[in-house]
């Protein structure tokens, strides 16, 4: 079986096929999804995903990209939230520097209050990182967050900078741009981690694995992640599975 450990079901993308194509899932060897939230509309669709399908947990956060409307009275429903038995983390949180809006002061400020939320609760962070590396890294180290424990999703550094964050305990998601042929970073980083720290992930709608490239992603591509990080690992595919399947439980502190 396999875990995608961050899914984003919640997309008006799916509204047209959802319970239909959710319902495939466990069948086709999709054994658990974690929907991630980006903001306070799509954590609270998050946590209405977590009660309708039993193999189906949750995040809830504020991506960096949302946050310039974000106010206090936000944090008070994300950590209601985060006190309910399926939601397993705070997420999708982080810096993304990639526009200029909003300002990175600002991004800062809500990362370190969502870091904080996180601390409080338990729970471990699912860190988004994007044209942002030695911020993120700087800020995590500052605040220790290597206590608090989390992933960083769609991992998309270098094998160097993988070295910070696995000195933090970090895991790393890996997803469809592994299998893009220009992935080279990426697919040098794969072979450096060890194999306790990956993790499986779509980021669907986004981000689909070739030959669906282009396309709406889904938990259902993942074999195409398995089959690339199983070349890569020169491991049996059915133990990439098994493996990754362990480290998203343990990520997420999931228990039996």
């Amino acid at each position: 079986m396999i875990f995608d450990t961050h899914a984003h079901y919640d997309d008006p993308s799916f509204d047209s096929d959802r319970e239909e194509l959710l319902g495939q899932m466990q069948r086709n060897g999709i054994g658990r999804i974690v929907n991630i939230g980006a903001d306070i509309k799509t954590s609270e669709l998050t946590v209405n995903l977590t009660e309708q399908y039993d193999f189906l947990y949750g995040a809830v956060g504020v991506h960096p990209n949302e946050v310039g409307s974000m106010q206090e009275s936000d944090l008070l429903r994300l950590q209601e939230w985060a006190g309910l038995a399926k939601i397993v983390a705070i997420g999708e949180i982080g810096l993304d520097y990639h526009y200029d809006q909003p300002e990175k002061d600002v991004q800062r400020r809500w990362l370190e209050a969502q870091l904080e939320l996180a601390r409080q609760t338990g729970l471990p962070v699912v860190i988004h990182s994007r044209d942002a590396a030695k911020d993120t890294v700087d800020l995590l180290h500052s605040l220790h967050a290597g206590d608090i424990g989390g992933v960083i999703h769609c991992y998309s550094y270098t094998k160097e900078l993988a070295r910070e964050f696995l000195d933090m305990d970090y895991y790393f998601g890996i997803g469809g741009v592994l299998t893009f042929p220009n992935a080279k970073k990426l697919k040098e980083a794969a072979a450096y981690l060890p194999m306790d720290r990956i993790v499986l992930e779509t980021d669907c709608p986004y981000l689909a694995p070739v030959p669906y490239r282009g396309k709406r992603n889904s938990s259902l591509y993942l074999p195409y992640v398995v089959k690339a990080l199983a070349e890569i690992k020169g491991m049996d595919e059915e133990e990439i599975k098994r493996i990754t399947f362990e480290n998203g439980k343990r990520l997420y502190r999931m228990q039996e």
